[in-house]
């Protein structure tokens, strides 16, 4: 296999007796190329491929590349490939195009993939519709084994996978779907019926693209069929597609979780001026909301002025509070990710971590108030006569303050899910910034009843 300075040798002195090795390139080389060099370079290429083999590549090519390479490329070549190109990924392309652009496409499809492809993109963004293919081998019950297998022989290149078989009936309702290692081990003269079971799992095409992704992974299986309300066939979705769906979907909710808007392309091509974009937004909402932690001490300058040793500990409770909600956050976005849990389980979930907060801020407060009495019994700091209500005050604050960080680290992304909002926004920087507000008022507050009397 050429390397990619090969390729473009090739390319720039017109090698024309040498481009048979660029035919040898794998559909994931030419992506790379591809994603790696300007589109330029792809137009040239894509001249000197097999439009099957540019098709293949095709959906692994930064959504920002496909159109300026659809458009510079020549009519004929271009029609070729959206041709070549399966159903479901020729959608996914179009899909992602201004009306006035997939327009313009949809008249170089041949009329047969012209109707698929209008079919596809009817259904809403983001649902199960988008994501299927009409590519698959449909048989009926009375028909015989043997007769299954030579319709594969016949019509099995259109199809996108014959590791399924779907078996309808006369209104092309779907009854059953079949391995075809089932066909392969029984007599040629059994008929369908035979080794039916009547037991399958459909996917709604009106059901968003998530569910398909639980399905999958609930599910050992490399296709699953496509049905309407009435369980009609409507096509199959297959593995491959799931899993970059997944991919993306994952990805999304990292970069969620962590504190920014989902990049759109990977770190190492997006420009900077959109990585600023992607970043700015979020770290000014987190900003205005640290300026509440100022605002909160700011009420509290008289204790602090009365207590001075009480400053010391501000970084350590408010730290402590923002990590046991970024951590419980963290766990409930991806066990909902995941379907584990829904907002049906808030109580529970609430009980859970409510514990969960008291055995850790308990650990976290013997862990504070041995720091304070080491550090005075060894004369490493003197924090006075009254040291004991200052270890005191940070052991029941931070009790209070990590019980307060895991519930709201828990309950907030399934508040959002329930109103419809999507629950990664709810992110680990979020929860943290609240929970640092919210824990200063928690201690002082504390501060004030140990402390009464004495310090204060």
């Amino acid at each position: 296999m050429p390397s990619f300075n090969d390729i473009k040798n090739l390319l720039q002195h017109n090698k024309i007796t040498e481009f048979v090795k660029l035919n040898k390139l794998t559909p994931r080389d030419i992506a790379e190329f591809t994603n790696r060099h300007t589109p330029q370079w792809a137009v040239k290429l894509f001249q000197h491929l097999d439009a099957k083999n540019v098709a293949k590549s095709f959906k692994f090519i930064r959504k920002k590349k496909q159109q300026s390479i659809i458009n510079a490329l020549p009519e004929e070549k271009a029609a070729e490939i959206l041709n070549a190109m399966q159903p479901d990924d020729r959608t996914a392309f179009l899909s992602e195009l201004p009306g006035s652009a997939v327009k313009e496409l949809l008249k170089v499809l041949t009329p047969e993939h012209r109707a698929k492809t209008l079919e596809l993109l009817g259904y809403a963004e983001g649902s199960v519709g988008r994501l299927m293919t009409p590519d698959y081998v449909a048989i009926k019950m009375s028909e015989t084994c043997g007769g299954v297998l030579q319709v594969i022989r016949l019509r099995g290149k259109a199809s996108e996978t014959l590791n399924w078989l779907f078996v309808v009936d006369d209104k092309g309702i779907l009854i059953d779907d079949i391995n075809i290692k089932d066909f392969l081990v029984v007599d040629p003269e059994t008929t369908v019926s035979q080794i039916m079971d009547h037991q399958f799992i459909a996917l709604k095409v009106n059901d968003p693209q998530k569910e398909a992704i639980k399905v999958f992974r609930n599910n050992s299986r490399y296709a699953l069929p496509v049905t309407d309300d009435n369980g009609m066939l409507l096509g199959i979705v297959t593995l491959d597609d799931v899993l970059r769906l997944a991919e993306s979907e994952d990805t999304r909710e990292m970069q969620k979780i962590g504190g920014s808007e989902a990049l759109d392309e990977p770190y190492t091509t997006i420009s900077f001026a959109s990585l600023i974009r992607k970043r700015a937004g979020w770290l000014i909402i987190l900003f205005l909301g640290e300026m509440l932690t100022a605002t909160a001490m700011g009420h509290f300058e008289g204790e602090i002025s009365k207590a001075v040793v009480l400053a010391l500990f501000i970084p350590l409770i408010i730290s402590s509070g923002g990590n046991s909600g970024s951590q419980a956050s963290s766990i409930i976005i991806r066990a909902m990710a995941l379907g584990e849990i829904g907002f049906r389980d808030w109580w529970r979930v609430m009980r859970r971590e409510v514990m969960s907060g008291l055995v850790l801020g308990a650990i976290l407060g013997i862990v504070g108030f041995l720091r304070v009495a080491i550090w005075q019994e060894f004369h490493l700091y003197n924090y006075g006569v009254q040291w004991m209500k200052v270890a005191a005050t940070v052991f029941f604050s931070l009790i209070g303050v990590v019980i307060w960080g895991t519930l709201s680290g828990s309950m907030l992304p399934l508040i959002l899910k329930k109103l419809g909002a999507d629950p990664a926004a709810s992110s680990a920087p979020f929860v943290a910034t609240l929970v640092d507000v919210t824990g200063l008022v928690i201690y002082f507050t504390v501060a004030f009843l140990v402390m009464q009397g004495t310090l204060l």
